[in-house]
């Protein structure tokens, strides 16, 4: 009886505190409560979604540029379930949240679903000794502390330059298939573009990352065990689920067993095998082990995987800075997603951009062919200027990761440029937050925003680049002065490794071939799932871009 008592008691205790959870979780949104009540801002449309529905809706940064507009470069908006955020373009404001990493974090529920496709990387980890590299195009990250960071090579423009032959192997590969493809439909062939590069950059970052072939340009062979893990994890089947949104906000959910979930562990369960083995062979190969099997590739040991074990295993490396075995491995899925998606989606766009713009096409193809060779060194790519600034403005443009979303940690004052209107009225030059606030970090919005780069800011024009507005100097990105890889203690130190990479692929086919949009552009529709991809409308097919590819006359 006693025993039955005390379980009872216990129970009544965790149902109490529970209890007492929900209702400070419901007292923490109510509108008088937030430290951001005083902020204009829409209003909410939903009480689980907030505003949230609108803006995928309206697509990728339309409906923040136009609320940025109406209500000025401070505001706020709905989250779920009633929860204000704070919208800022103010360049000053953003750069206070970004230098100061350690006090705005990403959200425990992003930092969940995070977990679900990366494990536990440092992508979903915010302690303060460690170090979220994140950008647009790419998402690196390593857990590690910046002094590490500094040590190790793999992302320093020697590393990326000895793996430039990669990037050309797999591009010259590509641009074989669509040769063949586009002979035998006597010279014009519409291809779905993303899907192919999509396997390009996936066999790019399996040599330059592991040294690990997954051939998926090779059609004829069965994906490998490790090509069918990874698909699994971005599939996005699931990913919009109502169980799904309960387990990132309430911990109690994640105990409810998912198709998605168990498919999801398989798939980690599987990464992380293979992951051990391809850790064990590098520290034995680098240990000098007679016995460690042969690498056969042609660029061994260079790859970023082998950079980062040797710099691990360096002797002056203190030990409180020094991963251990179960911090590498936590690299290796955030490694394939840094340089396979996001990359791909990148430079699927540039293509896109210039299919409509054949001026431009036709002016960086007359460079690109003034170059002797088809396979120039990283020097050689990045001394091309028209080049340059056409991956710049796609990147501006088109950035491939929207958004990203923190959380301050205590109260804090944002200072900002500009002094704003409150909603009553009043004018402030500093933001309040509380602790718990969440803040949006408009990376595509910034990029795109009248107010620094005119009214043609939503054109594609590469010659924008050659007189930069004064206002985009204070944009806090870590490179080109916009917002793509982000700015601060956690911006991207993998973004030599996505330009240059993105830069070979787009040199190899223009070389080649002319592009043609295949649809009407009015039928393409973006939407963003990790990274934003386009659709054809009305259709359930994934995503995809059709571009009509014919040879280029080398002699017209």
């Amino acid at each position: 009886m006693a025993f039955v008592s005390l379980a009872l008691a216990a129970g009544a205790t965790v149902a109490a505190y529970g209890a007492w959870k929900v209702i400070r979780w419901f007292i923490s949104i109510s509108p008088l409560y937030s430290h951001l009540h005083y902020l204009q801002g829409p209003k909410s449309s939903s009480f689980i979604y907030g505003n949230l529905e609108e803006i995928r809706k309206a697509g990728t940064s339309e409906l923040h540029e136009e609320w940025s507009v109406k209500y000025g470069k401070v505001m706020k908006y709905k989250a779920f379930f009633g929860e204000s955020r704070l919208f800022t373009m103010d360049t000053k404001a953003l750069n206070h949240i970004l230098t100061h990493s350690v006090d705005f974090q990403k959200p425990a529920q992003a930092r969940f679903n995070l977990s679900r496709l990366l494990g536990d990387g440092i992508l979903v980890t915010e302690e303060a000794r460690y170090g979220e590299i994140y950008c647009g195009i790419c998402v690196f990250s390593s857990r590690l502390t910046r002094c590490t960071i500094s040590k190790n090579p793999s992302f320093g423009p020697s590393s990326i330059k000895e793996l430039t032959p990669v990037f050309f192997q797999k591009a010259l590969q590509l641009r074989d298939i669509w040769k063949s493809e586009v002979e035998a439909g006597q010279g014009s062939k519409t291809i779905e573009v993303l899907s192919w590069l999509s396997r390009t950059t996936l066999d790019i970052i399996g040599l330059a990352g592991f040294d690990y072939k997954f051939d998926a340009l090779n059609v004829n062979q069965e994906p490998n065990e490790l090509n069918k893990a990874f698909a699994t994890l971005l599939n996005a089947t699931g990913m919009r689920s109502p169980i799904r949104l309960l387990q990132a906000f309430f911990p109690i959910f994640r105990l409810i067993p998912t198709e998605r979930g168990r498919d999801e562990h398989l798939a980690q369960t599987t990464m992380r095998r293979i992951a051990e083995g391809l850790l064990r062979q590098r520290k034995s190969y680098i240990l000098g082990d007679s016995s460690a099997e042969k690498k056969t590739s042609d660029f061994e040991g260079r790859d970023l995987l082998s950079a980062l074990v040797k710099s691990n295993m360096d002797t002056e490396l203190p030990d409180t800075q020094r991963m251990v075995d179960e911090d590498v491995l936590a690299q290796v899925p955030t490694f394939l997603v840094a340089g396979h998606e996001t990359t791909s989606t990148e430079t699927m766009w540039c293509l896109f951009a210039l299919s409509q713009r054949p001026d431009i096409q036709t002016k960086l193809r007359t460079e690109l062919l003034d170059v002797s060779t088809d396979t120039p060194s990283m020097d050689e790519l990045s001394a091309l200027p028209y080049l340059d600034i056409v991956v710049r403005e796609t990147m501006r443009l088109h950035a491939a990761v929207p958004n990203t979303i923190r959380i301050a940690m205590h109260d804090d004052t944002i200072p900002v440029g500009e002094p704003f209107v409150d909603k009553y009225g009043k004018t402030h030059t500093e933001i309040k937050v509380g602790k718990g606030d969440g803040i949006f970090i408009p990376i595509l919005a910034l990029n795109r925003t009248k107010a620094i780069w005119g009214d043609d800011a939503a054109e594609f024009n590469p010659d924008r680049w050659a007189n930069i507005p004064e206002g985009a100097k204070d944009v806090p990105g870590v490179w080109g002065n916009m917002m793509t890889f982000l700015g601060g203690a956690r911006s991207c130190i993998g973004y030599r490794f996505a330009i240059i990479e993105m830069k070979a692929l787009l040199f190899t086919l223009l070389r080649t071939f002319e592009f043609e949009l295949a649809v009407p552009v009015e039928d393409i529709e973006r939407r963003s799932l990790v990274v934003t991809r386009p659709y054809l409308k009305g259709q359930k097919g994934g995503a995809q871009m059709q571009l009509k590819v014919k040879l280029h006359d080398k002699n017209a």
